[in-house]
């Protein structure tokens, strides 16, 4: 099928055997879809999309195997082979792959899922985006982060772990911080800078004087009567400041430190009379850290002094600012029982931050569909070798007629994972598929080792895949495989239904 423009802003698409199909439309909307090459990369664009939206991962799979199905489909079309038998063929086998796959993962324990496990699944997932050694170095990051927030019997919140970019020093800087991590800090310049051992006081109340929002005045004869006025208006915030004052006297008599973080604001006489305690004081934290603070520190978010007990103090060992040229940010960390976490990512430069940005969401996104999915599927190309022989030697036996030309084909188009590994890695792709198939023979589960370029277990060597990507690739991938294939004929359809 070829795309070319036509008279007065059509798009003429010629399709074999279906004649000359224009489809006129807005003028805008045309300039935007010739910018796209072409109308097939489209479809297979926005199947990697989906991929990448409901599982998170598996998008260059899934782009490999439509393109392997098409190029085995190119080569039985040249031969005289109607599409719809390939494409009958690809279905049968579609169906065979899935429930294949349903037998060959493996169980992973939910309850007490093993941590060595999950680093695997984690470090297979950030080899395919990040170098090696920073793979490996994020890898506990990413895991304790999963398991810090994870709760017995609840879904895991990916949400619940804050991804915080700095723009400082090197990418093997980037680590996980057990709490949080605010981008503000403390704006007066006697309050402490490093605390340990301290009582976290969360609030929205406000500590600052505030105009009526009514239009009022008051009328005065002389200037002392105008003090009392000022000095009135003044006793209300600075009566809220000395009860949280008291609070901290007390739970600190003992010794600790004191953090008020407010949502709202703090003027500079509250903030000047809680430096005087000793107290670190961050005003207008946005909502979204208050309810982080909460969940990784304990305690309560109250909204009146009147509120005000130990009770509602949450607990952090370590609070300490960090500047970094005009900005700053406040490190709350060594809290007790957290069900929230930071992953604090470093970098030299805008375009490393995103890659490592990209590379720890979907190493998160690994982790936690392993734990949902309860299962995994040894990884290295060993589940696309072991379906492809199970397709062969079963399924292809069960068909009768045609189909079995779809059903080789689609076998064929999984030894292309292999293939592509191999190539990749520098080695002979035939010389990696056979060896392979010898080893699937002979009953082992075989992947391959991009380092020697031989078959291995990935058992052995820790290479995991998450099931249910390779479960949405083998549903999407012979979908969009069979689209394009049969698009000539929705095509001519369309043609006589108008005649």
């Amino acid at each position: 099928m070829k795309t070319n423009l036509g008279p007065n802003g059509t798009i003429k698409m010629l399709v074999s055997g279906a004649g000359d199909i224009k489809l006129t439309k807005d003028g805008n909307v045309l300039l935007r879809e010739m910018q796209i090459q072409n109308p097939t990369a489209v479809m297979i664009a926005r199947a990697a999309v989906a991929q990448d939206d409901i599982t998170g991962d598996g998008t260059t799979t899934t782009v490999l195997l439509i393109g392997e199905l098409l190029k085995q489909a190119e080569r039985y079309l040249s031969e005289g082979v109607h599409p719809r038998v390939i494409s009958e063929g690809y279905e049968v086998a579609k169906k065979a792959a899935i429930e294949f796959l349903t037998t060959y993962k493996e169980d992973l324990d939910v309850a007490t899922p093993d941590r060595e496990t999950l680093r695997c699944v984690a470090r297979t997932s950030l080899r395919t985006k990040l170098r090696e050694g920073l793979a490996d170095q994020l890898t506990d990051a990413v895991v304790d982060a999963v398991l810090t927030i994870r709760k017995e019997g609840e879904p895991i919140d990916l949400h619940m772990v804050e991804i915080m970019t700095m723009r400082h020093k090197l990418s093997s800087d980037t680590k996980l911080i057990r709490g949080l991590v605010l981008d503000h800090g403390a704006r007066h310049p006697d309050m402490p800078k490093h605390m340990e051992d301290v009582y976290v006081l969360n609030c929205n109340i406000s500590l600052e004087y505030e105009k009526s929002e009514v239009n009022s005045g008051f009328f005065y004869s002389s200037a002392a009567q105008r003090e009392k006025l000022v000095a009135a208006e003044r006793a209300v915030t600075d009566e809220k400041v000395q009860k949280i004052i008291e609070l901290k006297r007390r739970v600190c008599a003992d010794g600790g430190s004191f953090v008020v973080v407010n949502q709202k604001g703090i003027d500079l006489q509250s903030l000047d009379l809680l430096a005087k305690e000793g107290i670190l004081g961050l005003r207008r934290a946005k909502k979204r850290n208050m309810e982080r603070l909460q969940l990784a520190c304990g305690g309560l978010t109250i909204n009146s002094v009147e509120e005000l007990e130990e009770g509602v103090l949450g607990r952090a060992g370590k609070v300490y600012e960090h500047v970094l040229g005009e900005e700053k940010f406040t490190f709350v960390e060594d809290v007790a029982n957290p069900t929230s976490c930071t992953i604090l990512i470093k970098g030299p430069n805008n375009h490393t931050i995103a890659q490592l940005k990209d590379a720890v969401r979907d190493g998160l996104r690994a982790v936690k569909n392993a734990m949902d999915d309860g299962a995994l599927v040894p990884g290295a190309g060993a589940f696309e070798v072991a379906c492809a022989a199970h397709l062969r030697e079963h399924t292809k036996k069960e068909v009768v007629g045609k189909a079995k030309i779809g059903i080789e084909a689609f076998a064929e188009a999984l030894m292309g994972v292999p293939k592509i590994l191999a190539e990749n890695s520098g080695y002979d792709a035939q010389e990696t598929v056979i060896a392979l198939a010898e080893e699937q023979a002979n009953g082992v589960c075989a992947g391959f080792d991009i380092s020697s370029g031989l078959p291995i277990d990935p058992h052995l060597s820790g290479v995991y895949d998450n099931y249910i990507v390779k479960r949405q690739v083998l549903q999407s991938a012979p979908v969009i495989a069979s689209q394009l294939l049969l698009v000539d004929e929705v095509l001519r359809a369309g043609m006589n239904m108008r005649r």
